[in-house]
C-alpha cells in the first residue's frame, strides 16, 4: 500500500494516546515490558469497480493505539464486535502488515522487518484462535497438528517429535494415547486444548488468546480459563486475552484495555476498571451502557446515524 495514499492520523489524538499509555504505567520500570505498541494504525482500503479497481476510502480498523504488556502478566483486551481487537492482535503477531506506528517486542522493533527476519520471533509469539475446530485441519491427525512447529523450525523429528507432542498433550490435559486421532473425534473443549498445546510448542514469551472461550459452553469456558491460568503460573507466560465481556477477562487479567471503533478508549488495572469505568464502552457487558442508550434514543425517535467503518465518527457514543 502506498504510504502517500493513507490519510494521516490526527497528531493531537496520537499525543493523547501515547500520553495515556505512559500515565497508565507510571511508576513501573521498563525492564519488565515485553511488548510495547506505539501509535499503531491499520487501515484497510475499500475499492470499487471490477475491471478497474478504484480506491474509495479506508476502513479504520485500528486507529492510533498505544499500550504495553508486562512480562508474566495478562492484558485483557475487550470491546464490541468490529472494534478492532482481533486486527490489533494480528498486527502484534505480524500476521498483518501495519499502516504506521511501532511494535517493540522484547526490546526488538518488529514493526516492518521482513518475513525471514520475523521467523525467529514466531517461536516467541503464538496465537490461540476463537474457533477450536476451524483452526485445526480436519484431515490431519492431532499428533501432526501439534507437531507442526517442530517440523517448520526443524527442531525435532521422528520419535523425539512424538515424545514432545505427547508431553504437550499431557500438559494441557489430553490423553497422549490419542496422538493419532482426528480433530472430529474430540469435543469442543478438547479441540481448544489442542490449539493451546500447539501454541505451547516452544514455550513462547507471548500468547495472544483471540476469544478462546467464546465458542464454548459455560462449564467448558471455566476449564479453559483455569488451564490458561495454571500454564501461566507454571511456565511464566504472558497473555493478551481478547473477549467481548469484562466479566470473563476479570478473572484472568491484571489490567484491561477497552477498544471502541478502532481506538483505545481506556486502560486501567482490572479491579479499578470494573469498579469505576470512565467510558460508556467499559460496561460489564456489551448489552450495557452504549446499547441501552442507543435503544433509548431510537425509542425517542432519534435519527442519529450509526458510524460507518470507513468514517468511525463517535456517533454511537456520548463521549
Amino acid at each position: 500500500m502506498n504510504p502517500e495514499t493513507i490519510p494521516p492520523a490526527d497528531a493531537g489524538a496520537t499525543n493523547t494516546s501515547a500520553a495515556a499509555t505512559r500515565a497508565a504505567t507510571t511508576g513501573a520500570g521498563d525492564g519488565d515490558v515485553l511488548l510495547r505498541v506505539e501509535n499503531l494504525v491499520k487501515y484497510f482500503p475499500i475499492q470499487s469497480g471490477q475491471l478497474i479497481p478504484r480506491r474509495k476510502d479506508f476502513v479504520h480498523a485500528v486507529d492510533d493505539v498505544s499500550l504495553e504488556v508486562r512480562r508474566g502478566k495478562t492484558l485483557g483486551l475487550v470491546g464490541e464486535t468490529g472494534s478492532g481487537k482481533s486486527t490489533l492482535a494480528r498486527c502484534v503477531a505480524r500476521l498483518y502488515d501495519i499502516t504506521s506506528g511501532r511494535i517493540v517486542f522484547d526490546g526488538h522493533d518488529i514493526s516492518t522487518i521482513s518475513a525471514r527476519k520475523m521467523r525467529p520471533f514466531r517461536r516467541d509469539i503464538q496465537m490461540i484462535f476463537q474457533d477450536p475446530y476451524g483452526s485445526l485441519n480436519p484431515r490431519r491427525r492431532v499428533g501432526s497438528i501439534i507437531g507442526d512447529p517442530f517440523a517448520i523450525h526443524h527442531t525435532a523429528s521422528g520419535a523425539e517429535r512424538r515424545r514432545r507432542v505427547q508431553h504437550l498433550m499431557e500438559l494441557v490435559g489430553l490423553n497422549p494415547e490419542h496422538y493419532n486421532r482426528f480433530p472430529a473425534e474430540f469435543s469442543g473443549g478438547q479441540r481448544q486444548r489442542i490449539g493451546v498445546a500447539r501454541a505451547l510448542a516452544f514455550t513462547p514469551k507471548l500468547i495472544v488468546c483471540d476469544e478462546p472461550v467464546s465458542a464454548l459452553d459455560v462449564s467448558i469456558q471455566a476449564q479453559i480459563i483455569n488451564l490458561l491460568a495454571d500454564l501461566q503460573s507454571e511456565l511464566g507466560l504472558t497473555y493478551i486475552f481478547i473477549a467481548h465481556d469484562l466479566s470473563v477477562v476479570r478473572h484472568v487479567s491484571d489490567s484491561v484495555a477497552v477498544m471502541y471503533l478502532g481506538k483505545l478508549t481506556e486502560q486501567a488495572p482490572v479491579e479499578e476498571l470494573w469498579a469505576h469505568p470512565r467510558h460508556p464502552a467499559s460496561g460489564s457487558s456489551w448489552s450495557g451502557t452504549c446499547r441501552r442508550r442507543s435503544t433509548r434514543r431510537r425509542a425517542a425517535g432519534s435519527t442519529r446515524a450509526v458510524p460507518r467503518p470507513a468514517r468511525p465518527a463517535s456517533m454511537r457514543c456520548p463521549i
